[in-house]
Order: structure tokens, then C-alpha cells, then sequence
């Protein structure tokens, strides 16, 4: 077993296969963390796993779509017989459609919700009442500074994200008496594969990093170093807030 602060916890990351959930899924497993891997794609998982379990922590890859209760449920009983308990988990799992709301399928708006939303939802309802009575717990919603701010085009992922911040209030004050702490991360413009549109267009992407304080696009080890912090022992007084880390983004 890796040692570190977080020697001896179970994590559970969704959207763990790439980007900030696998930043963070790399930076628990360094900490000591054993982590249950949860994304569509097994071959990225895969080789999230091998780079854990090189650091010296154990990981179990699960594939499923985090939106469908069903398939919640039997991730809940089949993690739950590999780790035994669930410490932490960070509801990371998201998409985004950048289009008018005028030209939004209702399929596609009701995917965006069942995904960025009701994912957390099904995840906290399944693996809350096990992290009840062990005198720790942490919960992470992965929300956005477009919970706080928008773009055109936004509509969907922003109502998302907002509704996210306002669940991880109500949420965190329902277990605060449990020491689960319940707090939501809001990142700003980051360097991420869902970002590529952005990054890979340089009149937008100079757009961007002009209206970015500190001058450039946010690293995803950034993100990992931030949920590190927040599932330590050191952070256990910090809950019921949504953190933003976006350069300085939503303080213009």
C-alpha cells in the first residue's frame, strides 16, 4: 500500500479516464488512496490503473453510464464488495453542448441534466448512507465557473453547473453532523479534451487567455493537487462551499 494522507481510504471518481478526473484519480492514488475508476471508455481506464497501481496503490476500472439508475445501483453493490467501504467520492463525470437554445433538441437538454446532474444525485444516493457512522467522508462535485458566470451558447451546461452548486449546499448541510464534507470545485479555462474546440481555434483561444488574469490556460495536476487537499484530514472544516480555481476568470 502507497503511503501518504490518504493512506487506507477508498475513492470513487466518474470521468476518470481523462482529464481533471484523471488528474485527480492519479493524485489521490500518489496520497495512498485505493481508487474505483468509472468512465465509458475501459481503454483509457485501463491505463489510468496501470499508472496508479505503478505509484503503489490499487484501482478497479468500472464502465457504465453514470446517468442510469440501474446501472448505478450495480456499480454500488460491485465496488462496494471489492473496496468494502467508499470514503470519497468525486462526481467528475460531465459534457457539454455549445449550441443556441433555440437549436436544443429536447434529447439533447435532457441528456446534458442526466449526465452532469442527476449522475450526482444517483451517486450520492447510493453511496452516502455506507459513508454514514465512520467519522469521515468526503463528497466532490465537479461544477464550473459557468455555474457562477455563462457564455452564449451555455445554456444547458450552465443551468448544470448552478444547479450542482446549489445540491452540494443542501447536501453538505444534510451530513455535516456525519463529518462528511460535501464541496464543489467550479474550474475555469483548463486544458482539458473537452476544451480542444477552444484551444485548437488561435482567435479563440488568444480570446480566452486575454480574459485570463493570470495569463494562460489552468493544468490539470492544478485540479488533482486541489482534491487531494479537500479529502485530507486538514480540510475537514471546509465543506458546503464551491471553490473556484479559474485564474482570477470570475474575480473581473
Amino acid at each position: 500500500m502507497a503511503a501518504g494522507k490518504l493512506a487506507g481510504r477508498n475513492a470513487l471518481i466518474t470521468g476518470a479516464s481523462k482529464g481533471l478526473g484523471k488528474a485527480m484519480a492519479l493524485a489521490l492514488g500518489k496520497e495512498g488512496a485505493s481508487i474505483a475508476l468509472v468512465a465509458r471508455d475501459m481503454d483509457r481506464l485501463a491505463a489510468v490503473a496501470e499508472e496508479i497501481r505503478g505509484n503503489g496503490s490499487d484501482a478497479e476500472l468500472y464502465s457504465l453510464d453514470v446517468s442510469n439508475e440501474a446501472a448505478v445501483r450495480e456499480l454500488e453493490a460491485a465496488s462496494l464488495a471489492r473496496f468494502g467501504h467508499i470514503d470519497i467520492l468525486i462526481n467528475n463525470a460531465g459534457i457539454n453542448l455549445r449550441k443556441p437554445v433555440t437549436e436544443f433538441t429536447l434529447d439533447e437538454w435532457n441528456q446534458v441534466l442526466s449526465v452532469n446532474l442527476t449522475s450526482a444525485f444517483l451517486l450520492c444516493r447510493s453511496f452516502v448512507p455506507q459513508m454514514k457512522g465512520r467519522g469521515y467522508g468526503r463528497i466532490i462535485n465537479m461544477t464550473s465557473t459557468m455555474g457562477h458566470v455563462s457564455l452564449p451558447g451555455r445554456t444547458a451546461y450552465s443551468a448544470t453547473k448552478a444547479a450542482l452548486i446549489g445540491f452540494t449546499k443542501a447536501l453538505a448541510l444534510e451530513l455535516a453532523d456525519e463529518a462528511i464534507t460535501v464541496v464543489g470545485i467550479s474550474p475555469g479555462p483548463f486544458a482539458t479534451e473537452m476544451n480542444l474546440p477552444l484551444l485548437q481555434d488561435p482567435e479563440i483561444n488568444q480570446q480566452f487567455i486575454a480574459n485570463i488574469p493570470v495569463g494562460r490556460w489552468g493544468r490539470v495536476e492544478e485540479i488533482g493537487a486541489l482534491a487531494a487537499f479537500l479529502c485530507s484530514d486538514e480540510a475537514a472544516f471546509l465543506t458546503g462551499t464551491d471553490i473556484l480555481i479559474d485564474g482570477g476568470w470570475c474575480a473581473r
